[in-house]
């Protein structure tokens, strides 16, 4: 095609409203493809169509229009995005699998049917069938992907925050407060980036995911009284306000603090001790399972007198008693079956939580590979 030529189509093009155009390769009839970046797209033009002769043109256009594959592409290597993307799809898969063991524990835990494992499981197969096993599943994995989203990106985000913060702090000095003619130093260099990370996580993903996890317990707890999303939502909407969505929180938050901060402390802590006592770089899959089997392990155990206490809080109005306060509930719990009540669904729990913090990390840290590749370690 002659210089001439081409320019005479481009202006003809013009005329028609592609402006940002350019002719490309010939494309018979009327076809379409990416070539070098462009989208070519064949456009034929009839003669008799009623254009002016300057539109009367039979070739192709090459209009630059994105290529999305290389923006998902690139999006998805941005270290943050990475993260929380890896976060949402490990947990969605942990969850698929691990659902029946969810189910099991939390009706132990809130005093619902047998206080055995495998009680617990013949009353559910019983009942509600097989498909019992996995109630409330749905808005289980609703709930878990934003979740598991925000608590792996957030700690991520905040832990490297506050490395960075601290290392800028060692050369400037620390941050300081003003009373009178008194200076003082806030010690935030004492401070663990992986404590505060974990905390951080915990807290940002349960006041934003609070109101899933109260629609979850409701419809595990009782599937005949809240069968759907949608029933469940309008039920406690009616009975309670908005404010029903959030039952439960304040103790929820209390409990999560030392859970959060204990549990990616741990995972953070052995992961390094590991690999400076092995002097790797990076951790096999079954490795990265063992770990985050311990972390959660150890965090659930330090933390379920408070999670006992805040299943009571958030379904207590289901069996019509509700105590007022989280301290009340311990108190009530005590009261009824002793110290050790405390525990009640310690078993069924742990063994929903190793697995699940195990299989959560092996998955996490896998997509984190795939999506990042040689920069997660740079």
């Amino acid at each position: 095609m002659g210089v001439e030529e081409a320019g005479r189509k481009k202006l003809a093009l013009a005329s028609i409203g592609f402006a940002d155009v350019r002719v490309g390769a010939a494309v018979p009839g009327a076809a379409a493809g990416y070539k070098d970046g462009l989208l070519v797209v064949g456009l034929p033009v009839p003669k008799d169509d009623g254009l002016d002769a300057a539109a009367r043109v039979v070739g192709d256009l090459a209009a630059r229009l994105p290529d999305v594959g290389a923006a998902a592409r690139t999006f998805l290597r941005n270290r943050e995005v990475a993260e929380f993307v890896s976060g949402a799809l490990a947990g969605a898969m942990t969850k698929a699998v691990l659902a029946p063991l969810e189910t099991i524990r939390t009706r132990m835990v809130v005093g619902v049917g047998s206080k055995h494992i495998f009680g617990s499981f013949v009353e559910i197969v019983e009942h509600n069938g097989w498909q019992g096993l996995w109630a409330g599943n749905t808005i289980n994995l609703l709930r878990i992907m934003p979740t598991q989203a925000i608590e792996l990106g957030t700690f991520e985000c905040v832990k490297r925050s506050m490395a960075s913060a601290q290392e800028k702090w060692k050369e400037d000095g620390c941050p300081k407060i003003q009373l009178g003619n008194l200076k003082i130093e806030l010690p935030f260099h004492l401070l663990s980036p992986i404590a505060i990370g974990g905390a951080a996580a915990g807290i940002a993903s349960t006041l934003v995911c609070h109101p899933l996890e109260v629609l979850k317990d409701r419809m595990t707890v009782n599937r005949q009284a809240y069968p759907s999303i949608a029933i469940a939502i309008n039920k406690i909407y009616r009975t309670d306000g908005i404010g029903g969505l959030y039952a439960g929180l304040c103790p929820t938050l209390v409990g999560m603090f030392p859970y959060s901060t204990c549990y990616y402390f741990m995972y953070e802590t052995i992961k390094t001790s590991y690999c400076r006592a092995h002097k790797k770089k990076s951790l096999s899959r079954p490795e990265l399972l063992v770990i985050g089997a311990l972390s959660g392990l150890t965090a659930s155990t330090i933390s379920f007198p408070l999670e006992v206490a805040r299943k009571r809080l958030m379904v207590g109005s289901l069996q019509g008693k509700c105590p007022p306060h989280m301290i009340a509930a311990l108190a009530e719990v005590v009261q009824e079956e002793g110290v050790k009540g405390l525990f009640r669904g310690w078993a069924a729990s742990s063994l929903k939580v190793m697995p699940t913090s195990g299989v959560t990390w092996m998955f996490y840290e896998a997509w984190k590979d795939l999506l990042l590749g040689s920069r997660l370690h740079a």
